[in-house]
């Protein structure tokens, strides 16, 4: 029988590739949109890990999601000083969020506040996937826009005090297999991981149509 962090990850693949291989990030990717639109990426960011960090205190204590909160992985002062190098000291003051992002923002809130199993499959979508593809965008963004290499502008996508990504997510996948749920609650977080893939492509529709690439 296969490993619940296995589970997970066959079973949200087809949302992941969608999400990877959305129009908006490929453009950003593909160096075919300015720094302006990888400003409102990064600020979409900030909205949805604001709500993912805003209960970690809270959440450290609860028997489920207890063991994923790991302090090495909060992102949240990493995407402000992102924010205050790409728009100025008083970003917070023009900040907003898209109706897509407010969706996905407070679908983390409901679940650090109700349900700490489905915050488990938000934090995995979310930190392991940001680990992982992360690089890839901040390679480009350096290379796009002159950012200093590890600096700011993409310190999001350098988790400093992780010093060995894979045993880090060998790790994460450890605890993943050992979460305090039976297999129904497990079929939830799966869904729920589903839902937050779903989410996220929201985010990039919504900035695709927000940054149209003249025809």
């Amino acid at each position: 029988m296969d490993s619940f962090s296995t589970v997970i990850r066959t079973a949200s693949h087809e949302q992941h590739v969608e999400a990877e291989t959305s129009t908006f990030m490929s453009d950003l990717l593909g160096g075919r949109l300015g720094v302006d639109a990888y400003a409102r990426y990064t600020e979409q960011l900030w909205f949805v890990y604001e709500a993912l960090e805003a209960e970690a205190g809270r959440l450290a204590s609860d028997p489920v999601a207890g063991p994923f909160i790991q302090p090495e992985l909060f992102r949240r002062s990493a995407l402000e000083r992102d924010l205050a190098h790409l728009r100025g000291p008083d970003w917070r003051a023009g900040a907003s969020a898209l109706p897509a992002t407010e969706a996905y923002a407070e679908r983390v809130r409901e679940c650090a506040e109700r349900w700490p199993a489905g915050y488990i499959a938000h934090h995995y979508t979310r930190y392991l996937g940001d680990l992982s593809g992360g690089q890839i965008i901040r390679d480009r963004a350096e290379k796009a826009w002159g950012f200093e290499k590890k600096g700011d502008g993409v310190r999001f996508y350098v988790f400093e005090e992780i010093g060995n990504p894979a045993a880090f997510k060998r790790g994460y996948r450890e605890r993943l297999d050992a979460v305090h749920a039976d297999d129904l609650e497990k079929q939830r977080i799966v869904a729920e991981c589903k839902k937050a893939f779903a989410l996220n492509t929201a985010v990039f529709r919504a900035l695709g149509e927000e940054f149209p690439l003249s025809a």
